[in-house]
């Protein structure tokens, strides 16, 4: 395998770098970084020593390191792993803290790591989807990047959680299915909706999700998709029409959804 890396920027998320790193008789000198690293041991097992202590990191497992936090790293018993990390900046980091508990200032972070299966299987779908978008301002990406970012923080006791109560006004939730319905075949992201609500992003996730019960990507893929079967029902347009029509520009994830949804092809409905 030798020992491979390979880092990732996106222009859409400043101050966030991704790397992939598979490494074979590789081991880290102590060493720090300027930025927050949460590592994800994919394949094998990675002992780390920090702060006095020695971990084992392996799948399932969250390493939090904070800026300035001296630790190493090698594989256990100098076996082959694999590490996935995402990188963030102090001032992304800061920026971040502020949306999730309204106060600007970094998160009182320590080196550690978490046993959390689910968590570490979300934030591992979230790095490989990062890896692969060429959109991280997405709503699915968006909304997922900050719930997860919410609930890591607050597990690992870095910020106070910050509760959110009450549900949209009527307005606002009237707001925002015309907003949707008028914007169907457009890129509708988390900042726009939000806005619609006169609200922070994370504060209308929460709302949204008790006024709703489901997230707004949920809601926003599931109306695109009934508005679909409206329109295949008049046949009056091609499928990869209907598809652009109501916001799918990617006629395969059309076609996978809505497999998903109603248990047909566009093509069967």
């Amino acid at each position: 395998m030798g020992n491979r890396v390979a880092y990732k920027r996106l222009a859409g998320l400043p101050g966030l770098v991704l790397s992939v790193g598979q490494f074979e008789a590789f081991s880290f000198d102590r060493h720090y970084h300027l930025d927050y690293h949460i590592g994800l041991v994919t394949r094998g097992l990675q002992r780390q020593q920090f702060s006095g202590q020695s971990l084992l990191l392996g799948p399932g497992c969250i390493s939090l390191m904070p800026p300035g936090e001296i630790h190493d790293g090698a594989g256990e018993g100098g076996d082959a792993y694999t590490l996935k990390t995402l990188r963030l900046s102090q001032d992304l980091l800061k920026s971040v803290a502020a949306e999730l508990t309204e106060v600007e200032r970094e998160p009182a972070l320590a080196g550690m790591v978490l046993e959390d299966p689910a968590l570490a299987a979300r934030l591992l779908r979230l790095h490989d989807t990062l890896q692969l978008t060429a959109d991280p301002s997405s709503l699915l990406v968006q909304s997922e990047w900050l719930s997860l970012l919410y609930f890591l923080f607050t597990q690992s006791r870095a910020i106070k959680p910050v509760v959110v109560k009450g549900t949209l006004s009527a307005l606002q939730w009237l707001r925002i299915k015309d907003y949707c319905c008028s914007h169907l075949a457009e890129k509708i992201t988390l900042d726009e909706l939000a806005a619609v609500c006169g609200l922070g992003r994370f504060h209308f996730l929460r709302q949204f999700k008790q006024t709703v019960g489901m997230t707004p990507y949920a809601w926003l893929l599931r109306l695109r998709l009934e508005q679909a079967c409206a329109l295949l029902a008049r046949g009056k347009l091609s499928i990869a029409d209907v598809a652009q029509g109501v916001g799918f520009y990617d006629q395969s994830h059309f076609n996978r959804a809505f497999r998903r949804a109603f248990g047909v092809a566009p093509s069967g409905y």
